[in-house]
């Protein structure tokens, strides 16, 4: 349970009472009211902005309503200070059993400690990764995939029913450049000497096996035809061998996805003529002539009559192009019919996890997903910056596999996938990230996942000490729920109990923010504040876990440090990330 979301019901509730007394009109609206830790620890342990708040309806000055509220606060039992500060705002500092009763909570909870109902199984809608199925992951895809698929752990554990989908893009002309150079691969395999790769094919090696397949199943039959007699079959054959390789990858990095959905599929569905139908419907597409793009001289511009979707009345800078010339859809045209594809399949709330390239897409997609589903679908994106790959400080050469990039199977097979995943969420996804191969494997402070994986390790090595210290005595949860905490009783054991507490908080506010980095963040904070504590143990003796001839406080200590690594492996779960359990 949220202790901030327990402090929010607690004001709420001596909020009536004013409201009874008469200090309060009634039906007051508490729903703006925020109860969090203040940025100076120095103020208290919680600051709300109630009284400033309800002021206005109370007719009173906020420092007035705050006092007389404040009142009603420090009535109560675990409320041990409460203070006003500045224009209003009211300081609670609240009693030691109270952080110290969160320790029971999460021996008795597991990593389930966290767990809200914020999301009240709302249905959310996550679309990640949706590379071309043109070859294999490279390093740009990787986090993209990292950021989508936390994130969906992350809303699962707030509460929502999440569904992770991977878009197909199997209808451009991408994938008949694909059916191209696999049908040079597949001569290859034939024995032909196909010399260098022409320009505008793919060039890796990833195709190799895949004409060998062909070239088993099929011999000579394509060698010799006509391209429009092969080109579907090598294109369908590529795409299901592509999409193979990409589920394999993707596998390494600990990510399965729930829903495929072809683009090519909905086409033959219709399902673009039915977006453009609904919307034309509406009165939101028309035939018009664009302005020429910023940038373009007369000579760059070809002003012709264009079918165009009303983008600009829905947020977008420019109304948009829905037809080619030669009268096909355009990419565009095939994502608002994805959008409400997912729209019609119930999902009201999106998030699509996009490339740092795609920042200019942004709007027009949310404008289309306002447009087709009247309002009632909200699209959130997330743009994912570029990873720059060094080993040492030196950049990273291509891979030969790939031929003109570094697979995202390069990097998982060199520092494994728990590395990449915690790694990928060290920065905001919209700010670039350095991947150093030498840094994110050394064993030191300075390496974030070494440090959270450490801390757990080094409870569990706690752990064992203690069970040589005291042969015999049961260290399981059950026997360490009934520890008597009032034995934590130096200010370093306090604060990492409080930052301990703040876990479900933290979940929820990323939740709703949409922000998986801020599970990194957390983890690697509190991590660092236990190591700091172990540290402090090794000077000073009274602060060490295990004291040989007092069992009571070992006991205390050793329940507190065993919740830490459980909110800790709660963290690492979200992240995807397995614990361990020495290093």
């Amino acid at each position: 349970m949220n202790v901030f979301s327990l402090l929010k019901s607690d004001i709420e509730n001596q909020i009536l009472v004013l409201e009874k007394e008469g200090v309060l009109p009634s039906g007051s609206d508490t729903a703006r009211i925020t109860v969090e830790p203040p940025r100076d620890a120095a103020h208290g342990d919680a600051a709300t902005n109630a009284a400033m708040l309800l002021s206005k309806v109370a007719g009173m000055k906020p420092r007035d309503l705050a006092e007389k509220l404040a009142e009603k606060l420090g009535m109560l039992d675990h409320v041990e200070k409460v203070e006003i500060a500045g224009p209003g705002f009211i300081n609670l500092r609240m009693a030691d059993d109270f952080w110290l009763s969160q320790i029971t909570k999460v021996l008795e909870t597991g990593t389930a400690y966290g767990n809200s109902q914020l999301g009240g199984n709302t249905r959310m809608n996550i679309e990640y990764v949706s590379a071309n199925p043109t070859g294999p992951m490279h390093v740009g895809h990787c986090r993209g995939a990292v950021v989508g698929d936390v994130l969906a752990n992350l809303l699962a554990k707030a509460g929502y029913d999440v569904t992770k989908e991977y878009y197909v893009n199997d209808a451009g002309a991408q994938v008949d450049v694909l059916a191209r150079s696999l049908h040079l691969r597949y001569r290859e395999a034939l024995g032909e000497a196909i010399g260098e790769i022409p320009a505008g094919l793919y060039p890796g090696d990833y195709l190799v096996e895949p004409g060998k397949k062909l070239a088993t199943r099929d011999g000579d039959k394509w060698v010799a035809a006509p391209e429009q007699d092969w080109l579907e079959e090598f294109r369908g054959f590529a795409i299901v061998e592509m999409m193979a390789l990409i589920k394999e990858d993707l596998r390494l990095l600990g990510v399965a996805h729930d829903v495929f959905t072809s683009e090519a599929g909905l086409v033959a569905a219709g399902k673009v003529q039915q977006a453009f139908d609904h919307l034309e419907k509406k009165g939101d597409i028309y035939v018009g002539v664009l302005e020429p793009p910023k940038g373009k001289t007369p000579d760059d511009w070809e002003p012709r009559p264009q079918t165009l979707f009303r983008a600009t009345e829905f947020g977008d800078d420019v109304d948009r192009p829905l037809k080619k010339s030669d009268g096909s859809w355009t990419y565009f045209a095939s994502d608002i019919a994805y959008h409400f594809d997912k729209y019609e399949r119930g999902f009201n709330h999106m998030i699509d996890i996009f490339g740092a390239d795609h920042g200019g897409y942004v709007k027009r997609m949310k404008a289309a997903t306002k447009a087709i589903t009247g309002g009632e679908g909200d699209l959130d994106v997330k743009l994912c910056q570029l990873v720059s790959l060094f080993d040492n400080g030196a950049p990273v050469k291509m891979s030969k596999r790939a031929g003109t990039f570094v697979t995202l199977r390069d990097v998982v097979e060199r520092v494994g996938k728990d590395v990449v995943r915690f790694i990928m969420l060290t920065r905001k996804n919209d700010a670039t990230l350095e991947f150093d191969f030498a840094k994110v494997t050394e064993q030191s402070k300075d390496n974030p996942v070494f440090y959270v994986q450490y801390a757990n390790a080094r409870v569990n090595s706690v752990f064992r000490q203690a069970r040589e210290a005291f042969p015999g005595q049961d260290l399981s949860d059950e026997v360490l729920i009934g520890a008597d905490l009032s034995m934590l009783a130096s200010e370093d054991e306090k604060q990492l109990v409080r930052r301990m507490a703040e876990w479900p908080r933290i979940i929820e506010q990323a939740a709703v923010a949409h922000e998986p980095h801020r599970i990194a963040f957390f983890l690697t904070e509190i991590a660092a504040e236990f190591h700091a504590l172990w540290n402090k143990g090794r000077d000073n003796t009274a602060l060490r876990f295990i004291v040989a001839d007092d069992l009571p406080v070992t006991l205390a200590r050793l329940a507190m440090i065993r919740a830490v690594a459980l909110v800790v492996a709660s963290g690492l779960e979200v992240v995807g990330v397995t614990p361990v359990e020495e290093m």
